[in-house]
């Protein structure tokens, strides 16, 4: 006999997901699909500490003081947190709208708008929104079909709408937005602090070495530190100079995407409704303000059933009786033609049954549509 055995798959949000985004680890870590410059950054970090740690440190711990490879290790430690914090979450994507979100939204456009002749362009799609008695505008996505929120945009790499939308970074290898904006600042500042932290001691050690041993021997000797050097050096100006324009943003609770455009610097010298007007607050705002959830539910459930048959063999039991009375001569053919191929029972509709129409039998025994006849006990008495 075959049944039938249905089973349920279960499908996570995040592999239905639309967007150029990655996931791992069961959707708990979400990155954008360019991860390159990601992994350099990883390895110039790590490749830098592991020299500092391996060469440098235990020199200067006993010739100065302890407390340098501890100090070093707690910047290392921070920066990396920072990086992975920064990397591997939600920057704050907004989910797309479902089709009848879309289709409700379209219909209010063409209601607000009206029909627009042929051959002339649509007016833009755009809502007034008031914030600190300031009107700002918010652009209808043709992408994730929706009206964004105020200072969120949308990222061409990623491919979704990110909520106060900073810039997309791939030496993280993940967009910098709502979300995840403090620990990318807390990361770039650990970042320039570790780096001219290396750099200084690299300096002192090469020093102290040249008094004993001079600079040359010192520099032939010691071909890491000097590999060190030239890292930190190079690294140090871009790194310090993009803490510090971060930090000229924070203070004035704005976005590299809204200083870019000059949504509040431009000709009309719009004034920035974001803004406290003190460095205090909007510090406050930024870094230490509440971190809203993610709300793309990335590990919630889809259910999908599959159904599968499996083949079983019904073997017959010593009391299955063969339906002798109405075969005649030919009924073993017609019993085998009955019967399937495949060995299993045939339909009820293929067993020849005799006909009897329901005004030959009593009231109480006429058939319904669809059921078998039993012969009665006074008709076998009756053929005998």
């Amino acid at each position: 006999m075959s049944v039938m055995v249905a089973r349920k798959k279960v499908v996570r949000k995040w592999e239905k997901l639309p967007g150029r985004n990655t996931f791992c680890c069961d959707g708990r870590i979400m990155m954008a699909r360019q991860k390159g410059i990601f992994y350099l950054t990883l390895f110039l970090i790590l490749g830098t500490c592991a020299l500092f740690f391996a060469f440098e440190c235990r020199y200067l711990a006993v010739q100065l003081s302890p407390a340098i490879p501890v100090f070093a290790a707690v910047l290392f430690l921070f920066a990396m947190a920072t990086l992975l914090r920064t990397s591997f979450s939600d920057p704050g994507v907004i989910p797309r709208a479902l089709p009848d979100e879309a289709a409700f939204i379209e219909m209010e456009i063409e209601a607000t708008n009206g029909t627009v002749p042929q051959g002339q362009r649509p007016p833009p799609r755009i809502k007034n929104f008031q914030i600190n008695n300031q009107i700002v505008k918010l652009k209808y996505c043709y992408t994730c079909k929706i009206f964004r929120p105020p200072r969120a945009s949308h990222c061409s790499i990623c491919d979704n709408c990110v909520e106060r939308f900073d810039h997309h970074c791939p030496w993280v290898g993940n967009c910098v937005g709502k979300r995840n904006y403090r620990y990318f600042y807390l990361f770039i500042l650990s970042l320039s602090l570790l780096t001219i932290y290396i750099f200084t001691f690299n300096i002192v050690y090469v020093a102290l070495k040249s008094l004993k041993i001079g600079f040359l021997n010192t520099l032939k000797e010691t071909p890491g530190t000097v590999l060190e050097v030239l890292i930190c050096f190079f690294t140090l100006w871009s790194v310090v100079g993009l803490t510090g324009f971060h930090t000229f943003l924070v203070a004035l609770n704005q976005t590299t995407n809204e200083d870019i455009k000059g949504s509040w610097t431009g000709k009309n010298r719009v004034q920035n409704p974001y803004s406290h007007g003190n460095i205090v607050k909007n510090c406050c705002e930024v870094l230490c303000g509440p971190l809203p959830p993610s709300v793309l539910d990335r590990r919630g459930i889809l259910q999908q059933e599959e159904s599968t048959a499996q083949e079983e063999s019904c073997p017959r039991g010593p009391s299955t009786q063969e339906p002798t009375a109405a075969q005649g001569p030919g009924g073993q053919a017609e019993e085998s033609s009955a019967r399937q191929k495949d060995g299993s029972l045939p339909h009820l509709s293929a067993i020849p049954v005799p006909s009897m129409s329901n005004a030959e039998m009593p009231e109480e025994k006429q058939l319904t549509s669809g059921e078998l006849p039993v012969p009665s006990q006074d008709a076998g008495q009756a053929e005998h």
